[in-house]
């Protein structure tokens, strides 16, 4: 039997001070606010004075951004650059976003895109125009929280389901639906690559992932920031390829895995019955997305850099991910289990036999003060689940530094069976 667990808002009563007086007046919905530990990593990192091995940030190495380009760009842009701009993006990014993707296997056409500030911007336009206070939304387990906790801010109940080396398991879906007794609003899956797991969704299970959510009369919000940096393997269909036109399909792109995640540019795909909507929730937010960096974006494309920009990626990252299986075989050997991602950042790890006993949350203390940083498997659940595995990202080290990363986590790692704390280590 597939168990189930439902995440549900918790009312809170107001908060009062000492003396019996009423706090500040929060609307409800500021108790669903439950923050990002993969976020505040990058404040809690920046922090520290000894050096660290940063496998927490799923990011773009820094020598992986096309800097000198970029600053060429920049060099060249006027006054009307730093104006407002439409709402629903820059006509030449739109232009020259269509064009590139008309190149690969998931093009779309312009009246289905609107600009975004990054993806976190795509998944609250999502769960803004679905989401209604009590309604139901499927989350993959782990999952990308940043995304599940966007649905809890409005109001979501979230409903864990499983996943396996194919992605989701669709296939548990309709007993977890039984078992709820009603239907979900929305289902948010991470296709390619997945956040934090590395798996990518089988073309069976995209299918039939279709199939139901056309029963339920469900949104697919299709979260896909690594769709382009498939290094190993062949694409596979998206959703809007395997049912084009279909209303029920939401998707999040950005350029900030591709590019540079600073930039805050992103996009969403969706229903060209949809998009005055989109434009009406954008507009509630900040009238526009960051002017000179789509036009810097949509120069970058024109010039036809992308393409080569994302054949170096893919070369860099293949050898990254290999590197850190490598470093983990040779220093964790069968400690641990790993996923095998063929694209995207990050490798799910998780602990075996005695070394399962020790929390990844107290693991993370021990680790960052022996020098090297990933996320715990609790701050990846909207329940908190899987304090025995751990995200890393291979992405943003050299080969050189990764292996030294390991290396220090298994020093952290013995160091927590032992009950030890462990500092910093001089490995280089």
């Amino acid at each position: 039997m597939t168990s189930i667990s439902i995440t549900t808002p918790t009312p809170k009563t107001p908060a009062v001070d000492a003396a019996g007086r009423l706090g500040i007046p929060l609307a409800a919905r500021a108790d669903q606010l439950v923050g990002s530990v993969i976020d505040s990593s990058t404040s809690l990192l920046a922090a520290q004075t000894h050096d660290i091995v940063r496998f927490a940030m799923g990011s773009p190495a820094d020598e992986a951004i096309p800097v000198d380009e970029f600053n060429d760009i920049a060099g060249r842009m006027n006054a009307g650059t730093l104006g407002y701009g439409a709402t629903e993006g820059e006509p030449v990014l739109i232009d020259q976003l269509v064009q590139y993707l008309g190149t690969t296997a998931a093009p779309t056409a312009a009246e289905r895109v609107t600009i975004t500030a990054g993806g976190m911007q795509g998944l609250d336009l999502a769960c803004k125009l679905f989401i209604n206070p009590g309604d139901l939304v499927i989350v993959e387990s782990p999952t990308y929280t940043n995304g599940s906790a966007t649905a809890l801010s409005y109001g979501a109940e979230l409903i864990e389901a499983p996943m396996d080396d194919d992605g989701l398991i669709v296939e548990a879906l309709p007993e977890l639906v039984e078992k709820a007794g009603r239907t979900p609003k929305a289902i948010y899956v991470i296709p390619n690559f997945q956040n934090p797991s590395g798996t990518t969704l089988s073309l069976a299970r995209r299918e039939l992932l279709l199939e139901l959510s056309t029963k339920w009369n469900a949104v697919i919000i299709d979260d896909d920031p690594y769709g382009l940096l498939r290094f190993e393997g062949e694409d596979l269909p998206g959703f809007q390829q395997l049912s084009p036109n279909n209303p029920l399909l939401f998707s999040v792109r950005t350029f900030s895995k591709i590019l540079a995640p600073g930039l805050r540019v992103g996009w969403v795909e969706a229903d060209p019955s949809m998009r005055q909507l989109v434009i009406h929730a954008k507009q509630a937010m900040d009238t526009c997305t960051n002017v000179p960096a789509q036009q810097l974006i949509a120069e970058y494309i024109r010039r036809g850099k992308l393409d080569d920009h994302l054949g170096s990626l893919k070369g860099v990252y293949r050898e990254r991910k290999a590197a850190m299986l490598t470093s983990i075989e040779r220093h964790l050997g069968n400690r641990v289990t790993t996923t095998d991602p063929d694209g995207g950042f990050f490798l799910w790890v998780t602990l075996q036999g005695e070394d399962a006993k020790v929390s990844t949350s107290e693991l993370f203390k021990t680790a960052l003060a022996a020098g090297v940083a990933f996320i715990p498997g609790p701050a990846l659940s909207a329940g908190g689940k899987f304090d025995d595995a751990l995200r890393v990202c291979f992405a943003s080290s050299t080969p050189e530094r990764i292996d030294v990363g390991v290396q220090r986590l298994t020093h952290a790692l013995d160091a927590a069976r032992d009950g030890a704390t462990a500092g910093p280590r001089a490995v280089r």
